[in-house]
């Protein structure tokens, strides 16, 4: 009768010890796998598109596509974090019984938010009569061209050729419009500084500051990148040029 008891004991023991390995990161043999997933909308089940999947680890990641699946290689002990615009930051982990056969499915939840209620008073504007209505513009009236803002057609030699004429010849209106020209793409630069910086290209190389220094000058040297791209196409360009430029560095 103690025999049975004790059998009994050590077969609870050692299920217990199964089931504490299998859910304790410390117990568990670190593998690389290859993660194949999608992130879901928990409203209404649709795939979310151009999320970030970023590996805690190693700050390296990848970007859904536009049905919101990813695939990428990480250590079956590893923790995901999942953001993306509008939705609820999500930390992921993959169970140790995976399948690299299988395609995961992670929600997240949609952010809701609660705006007031909003009073508008005032008269309605009254239209002006007999005035046609001009497009706006943002240039600066000091360099705005006494011609044409613009490149004038051709038509314009025929039916303004005095001002068509000025916009080719008159070195006052070149000055003007290269230096509207160099305006615009100080600005661009400015907005594409916010999607391509060196904390980006940690974030998504994980690599040290002086790394990223030396990626960030051989990356530029391709001119792959122009000061237009979105987020979505600075982040593509950045992880797809880092594969290629670890081989090269080998």
């Amino acid at each position: 009768m103690r025999f049975i008891a004790f059998t009994g004991f050590i077969l609870l023991l050692i299920t217990g010890l199964q089931i504490r390995a299998q859910n304790d990161p410390l117990l568990i043999d670190p593998i690389i796998v290859r993660l194949k997933g999608r992130i879901i909308n928990a409203a209404d089940s649709s795939g979310v598109p151009y999320a970030n999947i970023i590996n805690n680890r190693t700050h390296s990641g990848t970007i859904t596509n536009a049905d919101g699946y990813f695939s990428m290689e990480i250590l079956n002990i590893d923790s995901l974090e999942v953001t993306s615009v509008g939705f609820e930051k999500k930390i992921i982990s993959i169970p140790v019984t995976y399948n690299e056969q299988e395609v995961l499915t992670f929600i997240v939840n949609p952010i809701n938010y609660l705006v007031g209620e909003v009073e508008v008073t005032g008269d309605k504007p009254k239209a002006a009569q007999d005035l046609g209505t001009g497009m706006p513009t943002d240039i600066p009236a000091e360099l705005r061209g006494d011609a044409f803002n613009e490149k004038p057609p051709v038509l314009a030699a025929i039916f303004n050729p005095i001002s068509y004429w000025q916009y080719y010849l008159s070195r006052r209106e070149k000055e003007k419009r290269e230096v509207r020209e160099a305006m615009m793409i100080e600005k661009h630069w400015e907005m594409h500084s916010e999607n391509y910086n060196k904390e980006v290209v940690m974030k998504l190389t994980g690599l040290s500051e002086p790394q990223a220094d030396t990626f960030m000058v051989w990356f530029n040297a391709q001119n792959v990148l122009p000061y237009t791209a979105t987020e979505y196409e600075v982040r593509t360009a950045i992880i797809e040029y880092f594969e290629i430029y670890k081989k090269q560095n080998r």
